[in-house]
């Protein structure tokens, strides 16, 4: 039984049946109590509301992942389930791969266990078209949405992000600032979140009026991990007589591609080549230079998300969006 089935019964709309939910006073009286009336004969507990109306609680939150094998990915989710644990709270991972009928699929077998809330970790689950949003936008009709690094307006969703858009555009200024211009944006991901930081990028360049050169914006299409792959990609690039001194990549996996990069056709880091990765993950710090990163700060992302998961579940005001700012970590791949 969902809250479609209860507006079909009462003969209202979903939005109404929300607002009863809700405890709105902008629905007439015969009307709520109709609608309440089919809920208990249905025997229909909204789980968002389980906690304000002195119901019953699962106690458990559901967690959507598209791949846990991702270091970045996997890295919250270890943080989320921790304070979660600390807060009381048992979770239920589903790794949904990124393909939108899957999330959809996951989404539905979550609520169907009729959890608490639901966390989505990363921003591959907003879709560039508004329309491909509508499941999420359903979902929290039922119950509290929890956005990792990621933005959606909507009732009843809530969002803890970093700021990517200022944190790429302050690693270009940064190397505007050593006179480096002719900087290669390399990014594999157009989510939510790569989509961001692409823009930050471009705003860098707008800001100090220096031409934006389309070249120096490259879309690598082939796996994160195929850091030979990074590496080749990189190097055809220079074959075909495109010049940089410097690389921003939206996560590290691609700036360690971009190390072996220098080190294949003998330039010196920093000195010939500057680079700058992102998450500030452990490759940082195992490539040789170092890397120079922007920490989005994981950990506190994910500490807040869950805060104000069970700040809502206890009843209290929350915050619906919450944004920190990224920190350029300045390391030996960097002057």
């Amino acid at each position: 039984m969902t809250i479609y089935d209860i507006s079909k019964q009462a003969g209202v709309s979903i939005a109404t049946v929300s607002r009863v939910l809700n405890g709105s006073a902008n629905v007439k009286p015969k009307t709520r109590k109709k609608v309440l009336e089919v809920m208990e004969q249905c025997g229909y507990t909204p789980n968002a509301f389980a906690r304000g109306l002195g119901l019953d609680s699962m106690n458990t939150i559901g967690i959507l992942c598209a791949d846990s094998s991702d270091l970045y990915l996997a890295k919250a989710v270890y943080f989320i389930e921790k304070n979660l644990r600390a807060g009381g709270y048992h979770s239920i991972l589903c790794c949904t791969g990124y393909e939108l009928e899957s999330k959809k699929s996951s989404l539905s077998l979550l609520l169907n266990q009729r959890v608490d809330s639901v966390i989505m970790v990363g921003s591959t689950f907003i879709e560039e078209e508004s329309g491909d949003n509508q499941y999420i936008r359903n979902a929290a009709l039922q119950t509290p949405i929890m956005l990792l690094n990621a933005d959606l307006d909507c009732s009843n969703v809530y969002c803890t992000m970093c700021d990517d858009f200022k944190a790429t555009q302050e690693a270009a200024s940064f190397l505007f600032g050593q006179g480096i211009t002719d900087i290669l944006y390399l990014y594999n991901s157009t989510s939510y979140s790569g989509r961001k930081k692409l823009s930050g990028y471009q705003s860098a360049y707008l800001m100090k009026d220096i031409p934006l050169n389309k070249q120096y914006q490259q879309f690598f299409p082939g796996s994160r991990e195929d850091i030979d792959g990074v590496c080749q990609f990189l190097n055809a690039l220079h074959q075909k007589g495109l010049d940089f001194h410097a690389v921003i990549s939206s996560e590290d996996m691609l700036a360690a591609g971009a190390v072996k990069y220098a080190r294949m056709n003998n330039l010196s880091i920093p000195e010939d080549l500057s680079i700058i990765g992102y998450n500030n993950s452990l490759l940082s710090t195992c490539c040789e230079p170092e890397l120079s990163s922007i920490d989005n700060h994981l950990e506190t992302l994910c500490s807040q998300l869950v805060k104000t998961c069970i700040g809502i579940l206890n009843g209290e005001e929350m915050p619906q969006k919450t944004i920190f700012s990224g920190e350029l970590v300045k390391r030996s791949s960097t002057k």
